[in-house]
């Protein structure tokens, strides 16, 4: 079958009314449009951790700055002695809460009647002590500095060979500590 010049114009015309009004149809039924556009932004918190005024490597602990005696020469300590040390945990700056722990490792040459105190806990061992140095400093609490005490004591064996032998040995009694601080995280609703 041939179609006539004159049919397929007729043809044509109708699909490209067809196709007009569907597009007018279309935007007719579209009465309403609006389209708002903006912008977004967070403020990040900040973090703030620090440790005896440090905030990545503290300075040495040493027991024998923690004790005065004129009868002690070039920093030591002997039997007969005690002191104390602070590890202060510092978030001050900090826009989150700070849970912290510390921890003591890797003791090596420790006199055999040196022994540890913290919060009343006596321990034989800074390692022992390590489990109950913890704390948390919340994010709006008005002081963001905490202070741990850890006290020590080398006492005499009451064996004065044992005591001597120790002196002798010319031991160099040495630790690790390891302040670690996380955030602590928002309660989830």
């Amino acid at each position: 079958m041939h179609l006539t010049k004159k049919k397929k114009i007729i043809i044509g015309l109708c699909i490209l009314a067809a196709i007009l009004l569907a597009f007018i149809g279309g935007n007719v039924l579209a009465k309403y449009q609006t389209q708002v556009t903006g912008t977004g932004s967070a403020d990040i918190a900040k973090w703030v951790f620090a440790v005896n005024g440090n905030t990545s490597t503290m300075e040495t602990i040493s027991l024998s700055n923690t004790y005065k005696d004129a009868d002690l020469t070039n920093g030591k300590i002997a039997p007969g002695t005690k002191g104390s040390f602070d590890i202060i945990v510092d978030a001050t700056g900090s826009d989150v809460g700070v849970d912290y722990s510390v921890s003591f490792s890797d003791e090596t040459n420790k006199p055999a009647n040196l022994k540890f105190k913290y919060a009343g806990r006596e321990a034989s061992t800074l390692q022992e002590l390590s489990p109950y140095i913890i704390g948390t400093i919340d994010a709006n609490a008005t002081s963001k500095t905490q202070t741990k005490k850890i006290e020590w004591e080398w006492s005499y064996t009451g064996d004065d060979e044992a005591d001597t032998a120790t002196g002798i040995a010319d031991l160099d009694y040495t630790f690790n500590v390891t302040v670690t601080g996380a955030q602590v995280l928002p309660h989830q609703q």
